[in-house]
């Protein structure tokens, strides 16, 4: 038996942007009518994970309505029973990011 140490390599991280821990509550639906209410549980410049009161498919694009920014398009890239990740097709400008997390974000 051979025995010898190791140290695992670091995973990398293939996020584009950190993301800021929140508890948003926004809207799934097009042009101002939501048709169901989500919440941002966390979000980046480029998408957000949600949780959401009825299941989502991978794949679909969805309109996300979030305060103070208005409606940005999406497409969910994972979902699992009541929680998705979405991307966003265009990604949030800096200030558009700051009007949602605050001054206080915790960043991970």
């Amino acid at each position: 038996m051979i025995a010898a140490e190791f140290e695992p390599a670091p995973k990398p991280d293939r996020r584009r942007s950190r993301r800021a821990a929140t508890s948003i509550n926004a809207g799934l639906g097009r042009d101002g009518l939501d048709r169901a209410l989500c919440k941002v549980t966390n979000i980046s410049l480029h998408g957000a994970r949600l949780h959401t009161y009825s299941p989502m498919d991978k794949g679909a694009s969805i309109w996300l309505t979030l305060p103070r920014i208005g409606q940005v398009t999406a497409t969910i890239v994972w979902a699992d029973d009541f929680e998705a990740g979405c991307q966003f097709e265009e990604p949030l400008d800096d200030a558009a990011f700051a009007k949602l997390v605050g001054a206080n974000a915790e960043f991970g």
